[in-house]
C-alpha cells in the first residue's frame, strides 16, 4: 500500500473510531485488525458501466413496488429502523422467540456487540467513497421523506441498514440453525427494502452483504466473540426447552 493510500485509510478509520458514543457496545474487533473493505472490494460502480445500468434498473423495480405492492412498501417503511432493540423485536418472530434485554440479554449482547462491529467495518468504505443517493442523484421523492435530508450527508455504499439487517440475520441463524431460512430471507428483505425506499442503489446492498460476511468471519477468531455465542445458544435451548414443555 501507498503512503497516500495508507493516508486515506488511516484518515477514514479515525473518522469511524469518532463516530462513536458513550452509549456504544465495546466491538469484538477494532482498528486495523477489521477487514477493510476498500483492500477487498471494488468501488461503486462507474456510471457508464453494466453494473450502474443494472443498479437503475433495480431503482426503476423499487418505485413500482411501492405502486404496485402496498404491503411490501409499507415492510420497507417498518424496516427502516436502526435501534438494535427494535430490529430484535422485528427479528424475533422469523427466530421463534421474543428476542429483547429482558427475555434474552446474552442473545442481545452479543447482537449488539457483532453489529456494531461490522457497521466500524463498513464505515470507512461508507466515509471514503461518500456516495450519492439514489433520491439524491434523480432528483426524486422516497417512502420515508422525513429522513431525506439527513441521509444527504451520509454515503450510500455500502448501506448501513443493510449492514445490520444482514448481519442480525447471520448472527441469529448461528444462534438458531433450525431458523435459518426464516431468519436469512428476512435479512435479504432487510436490504431490498432500502432500494425500495429509494435510498440505496442495488450495489450498495451487495457491498455490504460482502463486509458483513467478511468480518462475521473474522469475528470467529475472537475468543470473546465465542464466548458470547456460546453464552447466547446455551440461552436460547435453555428458552427453547421452556416453550416446548409449556405446549406440552
Amino acid at each position: 500500500m501507498t503512503l497516500f493510500k495508507k493516508s486515506v485509510f488511516f484518515v477514514a478509520l479515525l473518522g469511524a473510531v469518532l463516530c462513536w458514543s458513550a452509549d456504544d457496545p465495546k466491538p469484538y474487533v477494532e482498528g486495523d485488525a477489521l477487514p477493510n473493505a476498500l483492500k477487498f472490494y471494488p468501488p461503486p460502480p462507474d456510471t457508464n458501466s453494466a453494473a450502474f445500468a443494472y443498479d437503475m434498473a433495480q431503482y426503476k423495480w423499487g418505485k413500482s413496488v411501492r405502486v404496485t405492492d402496498t404491503a411490501r412498501a409499507n415492510l420497507a417503511i417498518a424496516q427502516a429502523v436502526t435501534d438494535d432493540a427494535e430490529m430484535a423485536k422485528m427479528f424475533s418472530e422469523p427466530f421463534g422467540m421474543e428476542i429483547s434485554e429482558k427475555n434474552t440479554p446474552a442473545i442481545m449482547n452479543v447482537l449488539k456487540r457483532g453489529i456494531f462491529t461490522m457497521r466500524l467495518a463498513s464505515r470507512v468504505a461508507k466515509k471514503h467513497y461518500m456516495r450519492v443517493r439514489p433520491y439524491a442523484r434523480l432528483k426524486e421523492p422516497t417512502l420515508i421523506p422525513s429522513a431525506e435530508e439527513s441521509h444527504l450527508t451520509n454515503g450510500s455504499y455500502p448501506s448501513g441498514h443493510t449492514v445490520r439487517g444482514w448481519g442480525m440475520a447471520l448472527l441469529l441463524a448461528e444462534i438458531n440453525p433450525v431458523a435459518q431460512d426464516a431468519l436469512l430471507k428476512y435479512g435479504y428483505e432487510w436490504g431490498q427494502s432500502r432500494v425500495i425506499a429509494g435510498y440505496h442503489w442495488q450495489s450498495d446492498i451487495e457491498a455490504s452483504k460482502a463486509v458483513v460476511t467478511a468480518v462475521f468471519a473474522r469475528l470467529h477468531a475472537e475468543e470473546a466473540f465465542l464466548a458470547d455465542m456460546k453464552k447466547a445458544r446455551d440461552e436460547f435451548k435453555r428458552l427453547s426447552a421452556k416453550q416446548k414443555k409449556k405446549t406440552k
